[in-house]
């Protein structure tokens, strides 16, 4: 390479820093820009409200419990 041609690659490097600087500071630095509004929850409590008693009775049907149909002894109904 020839000196002229390393000068303005340094010239050009030099120019492009300087515009990315100043982009940089504009659009991004701004005192303006570095605020943030944050939602602020509630803390978390260990109580909890009463569930419906329209769903949740005595009355109620436990989905946890086996259901049986009928007294079926074979154990392999699908025979062919």
């Amino acid at each position: 390479m020839k000196q002229k041609d390393i000068a303005v690659i340094v010239a050009v490097a030099g120019l492009s820093t300087i515009i990315a600087l100043i982009l940089a500071n504009s659009l991004i630095a701004n005192p303006k820009n570095r605020h943030a509004e944050v939602l602020v929850l509630d803390s978390i409590s260990s109580e909890f409200p009463k569930p419906d008693s329209k769903y949740f009775n005595t009355n109620s049907i436990d989905p946890t419990k086996t259901v049986e149909i009928g007294n079926s002894n074979n154990l392999q109904p699908f025979k062919q």
